[in-house]
């Protein structure tokens, strides 16, 4: 059970939120510290969304990071006179005052802080979440705070229609994969809370924030306030707050869930169906099937400034016996008529049944709540309407190329043979299934391996062969034997950082990627090899080539 409290979101009062977080510093109230007094066991069970060894881990602790944890994460009710304690310069009336506590009645599982009815020292219970969030990237540490609405874990209920999301799985994934060079202007579109505009900030001139939700973007004024950081927010829908306007960077969480959409009565012509009985706003586009996505994708590649990139989270359907990418590649036709390069990497693939038991328990409805089998069955029905075997869930990066170079000349139906108009090359889009991680940071691979998609799309075999190549320090070779032979009966190419990814390989293959070191062009290690194993040069360069150029694309060779 939660306390009967109000659902207003914070408020981003400027004198309060400087003494608020005046005293979040004094209180050492950061990642760091607060699992150093939970523990490991009880950290680890709080990451299996079970509170209770957190609960009873800082149920004797005075600290004031411990009181703000059980506060304000756990979900807690303490008294008045503790709130104040542990937030001296903002005191309980200002917590009162920016809507971050409200008076509670005392649920049984924290009776730790008996009060009788009367007692003046009134218990106290968290309006939000307030969490500590920690960090790294290429600008250094951070340490920050995020308010979002209270947790299932906190609440013991279902999340809410307009629920405002902490920072999640989902959150972390594209924070990073997001490349962090500096930029000039970033759109953050589905803020949320704002966790990506914040990280944004830090390497952008600009960061312009969207979302539909109003309550969101109340969040994310107050936790830009709150950790110093200036955003601009802007209430809409998509694309439609930023119409006419080009950015550097683009990066999204959209609300892609795939959610039935069930009419309750027989629509009229023209209606669009009506929601499920239960949805999510943060999660939940309002449109049938993976239409939302098809729908950003074709709007998003005019909003790319020369040079830009963006980068998303998405799920897509699967046809029953289609191609997984059957979508995705449907939606970055105009991308590629437009000249933007594309890159679709599949992370996961779940069946309708995973699906919907994934995402029905994502929104705090277990097996025995009574909509449980209702959801699932209209998810189910939803799927099998328009014949979906699968749901991939992945990244989608996106790059218009820079420069002069991005275009070609155009001479088609020209009466002079002097005169040319530009027009862009046709982009490339790329899909792959990519289920490994590596080590290293995935943003600077990704970032590269967007701008290898350019550059080999401007460069033939000739050119590529010429090149002086260098294979990259992570990739290691795997030969794979029967006991006591010396030949292999497998070779594999491993990347140890990007993706992990693993490459089949012949013997003159490996001999080729294992000589890349700089010192001799592709052409001259690859006669080499020949000349050493009686290879046909010339089957050997049709064979080897492609594959050298994609390892490029891939970071496991460098240009």
């Amino acid at each position: 059970m939660s306390p009967d409290i109000s659902t207003a979101p914070p408020q981003a009062l400027p004198d309060q939120v400087a003494a608020l977080r005046a005293d979040l510093r004094t209180a050492r109230y950061t990642v760091e510290a607060t699992e150093s007094l939970l523990g490991p066991v009880a950290l680890a069970a709080l990451r299996r969304e079970n509170p209770i060894p957190a609960r009873r881990a800082l149920a004797a602790q005075s600290e004031p990071a411990a009181v703000l944890f059980r506060l304000f994460v756990l979900g807690d009710v303490v008294p008045y006179s503790l709130v104040r304690a542990v937030l001296p310069a903002l005191g309980a009336d200002g917590a009162l005052q920016l809507g971050l506590v409200g008076p509670a009645s005392l649920p049984a599982h924290r009776g730790e802080d008996d009060h009788e009815a009367d007692d003046p020292d009134i218990p106290l219970g968290a309006l939000v979440d307030l969490a500590p969030y920690s960090a790294s990237d290429d600008a250094g540490e951070i340490s920050w705070w995020i308010a979002s609405d209270l947790s299932e874990l906190a609440t013991g209920r279902a999340l809410g229609p307009e629920h405002v999301l902490g920072v999640g799985g989902a959150s972390l994934t594209l924070a990073r994969i997001t490349p962090r060079a500096s930029v000039g202007r970033v759109l953050d579109l589905g803020c949320g809370g704002g966790i990506q505009a914040l990280h944004a900030s830090r390497h952008a001139e600009h960061v312009v924030a969207t979302d539909l939700s109003e309550r969101a973007l109340a969040f994310a004024a107050f936790n830009a306030a709150l950790n110093e950081v200036d955003l601009e927010l802007r209430q809409g829908s998509l694309l439609d707050p930023v119409a006419g306007e080009t950015f550097d960077l683009i990066v999204s969480n959209p609300p892609f869930v795939i959610t039935p959409r069930r009419a309750a009565a027989a629509p009229e012509h023209g209606d669009e169906p009506t929601t499920p009985e239960t949805t999510w706003t943060y999660r939940d586009g309002g449109r049938a099937g993976d239409t939302l996505l098809a729908e950003l994708l074709t709007g998003l590649p005019v909003h790319l400034a020369p040079g830009g990139s963006a980068v998303m989270l998405g799920n897509w359907e699967i046809p029953h016996g289609g191609d997984w990418d059957e979508h995705p590649r449907a939606w970055l036709a105009a991308a590629s008529a437009d000249g933007v390069d594309s890159w679709v990497i599949q992370r996961e693939q779940e069946d309708p049944a995973q699906y919907a038991e994934t995402w029905v328990r994502d929104g705090g409805v277990t097996d025995r709540d009574p909509r449980w089998s209702d959801l699932q069955g209209a998810w189910l029905d939803d799927f099998a309407g328009r014949d979906v075997e699968g749901i991939g869930f992945g990244y989608l990066l996106l790059r218009r190329p820079a420069g002069p170079d991005a275009a070609v000349s155009d001479t088609a139906g020209t009466d002079s043979p002097g005169s040319h108009s530009t027009a862009p090359r046709p982009g490339v889009l790329r899909t792959e299934e990519a289920t490994g991680t590596g080590t290293g940071t995935l943003g600077v691979h990704l970032a590269e391996s967007l701008r290898a998609l350019d550059v080999l799309h401007e460069m033939d075999d000739d050119s590529l062969a010429a090149r002086r190549l260098v294979r990259a320090d992570d990739v290691v070779e795997r030969r794979h034997l029967t006991p006591g032979q010396w030949d292999p009966m497998l070779i594999e190419l491993v990347q140890g950082a990007g993706f992990a990814r693993t490459v089949r390989a012949d013997q003159v293959l490996a001999g080729v990627v294992g000589a890349l070191d700089g010192t001799l062009t592709l052409a001259q290690v690859l006669a080499a090899v020949c000349a050493l194993t009686d290879a046909d040069p010339d089957e050997a360069r049709d064979q080897v080539l492609p594959v050298v150029r994609d390892l490029v694309r891939t970071g496991m060779v460098q240009l």
